[in-house]
């Protein structure tokens, strides 16, 4: 049977070919996933037109983990920079042995290596108990503490437990981030208590679960804010035209950049410059992750 032709390898209509008020970093793309497989240079094309100029590349699993390293080495170029994370996420903490513990050390100390994870807490699937969650998560705030590197945090339903463990581990943990936060005012408090980055996705952007985020958004102090698009999940809800295939891709980073920027009352180009500042002091990226022909 032939291959239909109407998929999402299909460009993006005219109406979501958007460029950034300034250039963006992602700090969360799925790129590994099997859905990018057949067209990842022409989405990484169509990243570099809407000036979505570094992606960090998510390692949920040590096979995704070496993918996005490979990825990261392969791609990345004077218009767009790609690093990757490496750790093991909740959902897969059943699988944590001092194998996998052995390679994940091993990935982290790669250079295009920028942060331990994606990894933490998610008690609404619970697709690993809570126990084995718990385990896997204690012995990577072990790693990031070891290497030094930064922590990608993922956390669902289960934040008064994860604020417990981050707040043992706070001190001897450089630096961390809830990824594609979507909890409460409490939760989002008691991890800015801890010092910690946020990062917010298309969630905002959907009218069945979003409209709390658009109440905090301004609560989030910007120098702790960034953005990313987890693609090829969580695609904005209310974009200006249908996407045919409905995967998320790193070029409709800027679409979510104005949101935020709405809901927190100020303009594009001041909160893109922000969050991208943010995301390259807190994943330690060499100047040259910044493109250095910047188009007008």
């Amino acid at each position: 049977m032939a291959e239909p032709t109407d998929t999402f390898d299909d460009i993006l209509p005219e109406a979501l070919r958007f460029r950034a008020a300034a250039p963006l970093v992602d700090i969360g793309a799925n790129l590994t996933h099997a859905s990018f497989n057949r067209d990842l240079t022409a989405v990484l094309g169509r990243a570099r037109a809407a000036r979505v100029t570094t992606l960090i590349l998510t390692g949920t699993d040590r096979e995704h983990a070496e993918q996005a390293v490979a990825m990261a080495r392969q791609h990345s170029d004077v218009g767009l920079a790609l690093y990757a994370t490496a750790g093991v996420h909740p959902h897969d903490a059943s699988r944590w042995d001092a194998g996998l513990a052995a390679a994940m050390a091993d990935l982290q100390r790669e250079p295009e290596v920028v942060a331990v994870g994606e990894c933490g807490l998610d008690f609404n699937r619970n697709f690993s108990t809570p126990a084995e969650q718990e385990r896997a998560f204690e012995a990577q705030l072990g790693l990031a503490a070891s290497c030094g590197k930064p922590l990608f945090v993922h956390e669902r339903d289960a934040g008064q437990r994860m604020r417990e463990m981050l707040h043992a581990w706070r001190d001897d943990i450089s630096n961390a981030v809830v990824h594609c936060f979507t909890a409460d005012r409490e939760t989002l408090f008691g991890y800015l208590d801890l010092d910690l980055h946020i990062g917010l996705t298309g969630w905002l952007c959907d009218e069945r679960r979003g409209h709390h985020l658009r109440e905090l958004v301004g609560e989030i102090p910007l120098d702790r804010l960034m953005v990313e698009t987890d693609c090829p999940y969580l695609l904005p809800r209310n974009l200006p035209a249908k996407l045919k295939g409905r995967r998320h891709e790193p070029a409709l980073l800027p679409w979510i950049v104005r949101e935020i920027a709405h809901w927190r009352g100020i303009g594009e180009e001041a909160l893109a410059n922000a969050t991208s500042d943010n995301a390259r002091a807190f994943f330690r990226l060499p100047a040259h992750s910044q493109p250095i022909h910047q188009e007008n």
